[in-house]
């Protein structure tokens, strides 16, 4: 499964439409099925998606002066 990501041609530049989707083979040929749809997203929210389904996690990082103390 993968996040496919579609620029949006009638809206507002810098939009996407985001899909889960999985591919699979018909007759032999590689087709995609949607497994969700995220609707329209903006340029600076798709990296974000991306890495919440990547395969290897990206590791997240805490400033430890921030974190932790109360």
């Amino acid at each position: 499964m993968f996040i496919k990501v579609v620029p949006n041609q009638k809206g507002r530049p810098g939009t996407y439409f985001c899909y889960l989707v999985e591919s699979y083979r018909e007759e032999g040929k590689p087709k995609h099925r949607v497994i969700k749809n995220f609707g329209l997203l903006e340029d600076d929210q798709v990296p974000y998606l991306k890495a919440m389904y990547a395969k290897k996690k990206p590791r997240l990082v805490y400033d430890d002066d921030k974190h932790g103390e109360t």
